[in-house]
């Protein structure tokens, strides 16, 4: 036989998202691991999408998106292979907000008389 043997280990690799966002993954799935990396980033896409989603339901708006995937290193055959990835998201709420607007009231209040003039 020529070539090189087959890694089970890749071969049989499954993904699962552990969320409780309606994603892709969420039975466990094989990706070929030459698309890996690709599957994973458009999964990861749709955790941001649900992000602008909900900003948008509740009349905020999304400060920041970020996507981070995740790397290893096979066992079996040493070959690197996308893991997994992770999806952090921060989002703001309305600006009529009444806990934002308490919470702006208190730091300007805590913030009077940081900074005074001694030599008047």
């Amino acid at each position: 036989m020529t070539g090189k043997k087959e890694c089970q280990t890749c071969k049989n690799r499954k993904y699962v998202d552990g969320s409780d966002e309606q994603v892709s993954f969420k039975s466990a799935s094989k990706i070929n691991p030459n698309a890996a990396a690709a599957r994973v980033r458009a999964h990861e896409q749709e955790h941001v999408a649900n992000a602008y989603d909900k900003a948008a339901q509740s009349g905020g708006r999304v400060l920041q998106a970020s996507v981070t995937l995740k790397y290893e290193i096979c066992p079996e055959c040493g070959r690197s292979y996308c893991a997994g990835g992770v999806t952090h998201t921060m989002i703001a709420g309305p600006k009529d907000n009444p806990y934002e607007k308490n919470a702006q009231s208190f730091g300007k209040e805590a913030a009077t008389g940081d900074n005074f003039d001694i030599a008047v």
